[in-house]
């Protein structure tokens, strides 16, 4: 009997639940249009939105792939004498290949810069331009890239080609502190091995054989399993410093 009744109540307090709805909703009936409008309103922009986003990112994927094969292409004089062309643009020099691929990832990081293809278009135009010899420019655009460290990759990599560029137009001192602040650098997402190894090479060519034999010893002592870690050690020797037996 008691569950019966229960059930009742129940029932009782969901009829009563639907009585007060229907009756709200037949006195509010403008105001209740009005929300489902607003609502369904909401409910297209965010999906239009979202639709836009996934197509924008899209074509910038596209455009930078695009870019980034005629960065890659060959050039004439490289092919083997004889050979068949290969699929794709063949450039008749390197500096040709280069100034188009400049041109193409910027108008595709001026569309797109708010995405990550048009983020990474920006960094592989400033690349483009280091080998057109357009220093200046390309140097200004690494800096703008190597204080984005929202996006740790991209800053990484735009200082690790900071240094090298530094290290491409002579400017050693530049170019070891370059390296010195990304060895020591926790933050930094790419193999500090690596840059220990351009750092040692850069104090090496600096004349600065001591500092360069540290360096070296550092990626034998600090990185025993790196790749770079025979080489290192053979430049050690060289050099005269030496470097830790290995175990």
């Amino acid at each position: 009997m008691k569950k019966e009744l229960k059930r009742q109540i129940k029932q009782d307090e969901l009829v009563s639940g639907f009585q007060q709805a229907s009756q709200w909703t037949a006195a509010h009936g403008p105001e209740v249009k009005v929300t489902v409008v607003i609502v369904a309103i909401v409910a297209l922009a965010a999906f239009g939105f979202t639709t836009y986003v996934g197509h924008r990112r899209s074509e910038a994927e596209s455009a930078f792939s695009a870019a980034l094969d005629t960065f890659h292409a060959p050039v004439k004089a490289e092919l083997p004498e004889g050979s068949a062309a290969p699929p794709g643009p063949v450039f008749a020099s390197a500096a040709e290949k280069n100034r188009k691929a400049a041109a193409e990832f910027d108008e595709v990081a001026r569309k797109y810069g708010s995405v990550d293809a048009g983020r990474r278009a920006a960094y592989y135009a400033a690349l483009a331009r280091i080998e057109l010899g357009e220093y200046d420019a390309a140097e200004k655009a690494l800096n703008g890239l190597a204080g984005r460290r929202e996006d740790p990759l991209q800053s990484s990599l735009a200082r690790l080609s900071l240094a090298d560029l530094h290290r491409r137009r002579g400017q050693l001192d530049k170019a070891i502190e370059d390296y010195r602040r990304i060895v020591d650098d926790s933050a930094f997402v790419l193999p500090r091995d690596h840059a220990l190894l351009e750092l040692a090479a850069t104090l090496e060519a600096a004349k600065r054989p001591a500092e360069a034999g540290a360096a070296y010893r550092r990626i034998v002592e600090e990185f025993p399993g790196s790749v770079y870690a025979a080489e290192a050690r053979r430049r050690a020797d060289h050099l005269g410093t030496g470097a830790p037996a290995q175990g």
